[in-house]
């Protein structure tokens, strides 16, 4: 008996990583009967797609494994998705171990302010891409790398942490001299101080306090190793205005002064 398949679709050339951008109308379609020996991964933004008979819905990551077959269309009128082909490194595969919904193709459905940072992320792998820098090709891998560790973020299969968690370490990481007690964290996040430190503590094993005392005496211990500024400049950059109550609290993190922590690094 023969068995009829549809056109083949042409095969990816996919030396680490290819990606882009389609918004694609009712007749896309593709079909390869073998996959392809790369991961593909599919962000719907908006319309519907499908693989095989699994939908594609706006607010879905989806990631076909290798040798799985391709067989994905639009649904009605419009599929708009961003995509990547790619042959992860060795230390990506946890981070592609999602929910399988079908054979060899595995999906997730993120919080909406998630889904809109691993669209930026793979957005940013598009632009480096196509840029002329001798660099591009890193930075755009460092930019889906970004992407995926936001999808591991909203991974059932991975220690989850509550999005309004992941927004208040964001806060804290993009200014370390800003006033981040618990009430103004809370409220960033629409959440009482009492349930706020709750649920901090319970995901992250330490109190709002003690995490963003860590995170300011990493980010001191990074500019001692790395910069010759002077343990005051240090201290005031990580958000201490008292340099001998910041080197007193470094000791006690770090088990050294900030003069030998420097001297030994």
């Amino acid at each position: 008996m023969n068995l009829r398949y549809p056109a083949e679709a042409p095969h990816p050339v996919v030396r680490r990583l290819a990606t882009g951008e389609f918004d694609e109308g009712p007749e896309y379609a593709t079909y390869r009967r073998r996959g392809t020996t790369d991961w593909l991964l599919v962000q719907t933004l908006d319309g519907q797609g499908r693989f095989g008979r699994v939908a594609a819905a706006p607010g879905s990551v989806t990631l076909v494994r290798p040798g799985t077959l391709h067989d994905y269309a639009t649904v009605g009128d419009r599929w708009h998705f961003l995509y990547a082909h790619l042959h992860p490194k060795p230390d990506w595969l946890p981070l592609l171990d999602w929910p399988e919904v079908a054979p060899g193709i595995v999906q997730l459905h993120p919080a909406d302010p998630t889904f809109e940072r691993i669209a930026d992320h793979l957005r940013d792998a598009v632009r480096h891409q196509r840029s002329v820098l001798p660099q591009a090709e890193q930075l755009s891998v460092n930019s889906l790398e970004a992407a995926l560790l936001w999808c591991d973020t909203q991974n059932p299969k991975a220690v989850q942490i509550d999005d309004r968690l992941l927004r208040a370490i964001e806060i804290i990481d993009q200014d370390l001299t800003a006033n981040l007690d618990v009430p103004r964290l809370a409220r960033a996040v629409n959440l009482s101080v009492s349930r706020f430190a709750h649920l901090f503590r319970d995901q992250l094993g330490v109190t709002p306090q003690q995490f963003v005392e860590h995170r300011r005496l990493d980010a001191a211990a990074r500019l001692l190793e790395l910069t010759s500024r002077s343990v005051a400049s240090v201290a005031a950059q990580v958000g201490y205005a008292d340099p001998l109550y910041f080197s007193t609290r470094f000791r006690r993190h770090t088990g050294s002064s900030p003069t030998t922590y420097r001297k030994s690094s």
